[in-house]
């Protein structure tokens, strides 16, 4: 087991505890090594519990419990503050299958050593699987004893930038979104209609065409295997205005002044492929191929209608983290430069 596993699994108090005292003696726990704290860095923020909490990925990111009256819970995002003191602020979104342990951007990669030189705060919230990000018409489960109540849209562009801002000196005005199959689908939605706090937007291998014919069906099915979600009551009706709303191929307009960057890969395997299991491979190719058609789909319209963007379609790639952290590592020098957080 790794070193991150390991204190993963130690319980999010005990790697508090550790690195605090790490922390006591002027240094950081930073990945596998050890790197002087830096000062807008090394000291814990205040939240719902009282102080966010180390969080054992290291490089200087916190676990932070954020109330949210939508949701009526306390929701834990994992904030690595910026470099220099920074305001602008990257979200980085989950998956279909985000968990409540840790977001996948600290997992199956590590954006936070990627970004760990950089003036920007990364946003990581955890949980929402299956959500889009949205604000349900009702439970997200058919368990109604133990009803799932998602709000997300509420939280991510009103009660998480207002903590932000208060307590990590984010800017409600100045943040870029990025976000990976599911998430990327929310990262082009939730800029398009909230152009006033998002100035750059990245969806890796999204599906950018809820509405068309077929795509509510596997949507459907998606969440379904993904826990028993139910689709019904995301938006309600099949012909609820909410799904046209929120489908990023009918809203595109609201980018019209954003930095927009979209990609996905053929679904054919390739050598960074090598290391899946065969079953792995299959699924990936099938979700990455079906992301490649309605990733060009909105790529056709957006350049018919003027909205200024930029595409990367590599040859090869599945649905996987081999593709979706080799596209956190190319635009990282685009994001950096459009929110002039070097």
């Amino acid at each position: 087991m790794s070193v991150l596993s390991t204190l993963r699994h130690a319980g999010r108090k005990t790697v508090a505890g550790v690195a605090a005292l790490a922390t006591a003696a002027g240094l950081m726990v930073a990945g596998g090594g050890v790197a002087q704290a830096q000062g807008n860095r090394d000291w814990l923020r205040p939240d719902a519990t009282g102080t966010c909490d180390w969080d054992g990925v290291g490089f200087w990111v916190q676990r932070c419990d954020v109330w949210s009256d939508a949701m009526g819970r306390n929701i834990a995002v994992q904030i690595q503050p910026s470099g220099r003191g920074g305001n602008a602020g990257l979200y980085m979104l989950d998956g279909l299958r985000a968990t409540e342990v840790s977001n996948a951007w600290l997992v199956d990669t590590n954006a936070a050593a990627t970004y760990a030189d950089s003036n920007i705060t990364l946003v990581m919230p955890v949980g929402g699987a299956a959500s889009f990000y949205a604000d349900w018409n009702g439970p997200a489960t058919y368990d109604l004893e133990n009803p799932v109540n998602y709000q997300w849209e509420t939280f991510l562009t009103s009660e998480l930038p207002a903590y932000l801002e208060g307590n990590f000196g984010v800017a409600r005005d100045n943040n870029s979104i990025l976000g990976l199959s599911m998430g990327g689908t929310a990262a082009l939605t939730l800029a398009a209609k909230h152009p006033q706090q998002y100035r750059q937007a990245l969806s890796f291998s999204g599906y950018l065409t809820t509405t068309m014919p077929g795509w509510q069906t596997m949507m459907r099915a998606a969440l379904l295997d993904a826990g028993l979600y139910n689709l019904n009551n995301m938006y309600g009706s099949v012909l609820s205005p909410r799904r046209f709303e929120n489908d990023p191929f009918l809203n595109m307009e609201g980018l019209r002044n954003t930095d927009v960057y979209i990609s996905a890969a053929t679904g054919v395997a390739g050598p960074q492929d090598a290391g899946y299991l065969p079953e792995h491979q299959a699924s990936g190719a099938a979700l990455e191929a079906a992301s490649r058609v309605s990733t060009q789909a909105w790529d056709a319209k957006a350049r018919a209608q003027g909205i200024n963007f930029t595409a990367d379609y590599p040859e090869t790639g599945l649905h996987n983290w081999a593709n979706f952290g080799d596209q956190m590592n190319k635009t990282k020098g685009r994001v950096l430069d459009v929110m002039n957080a070097h």
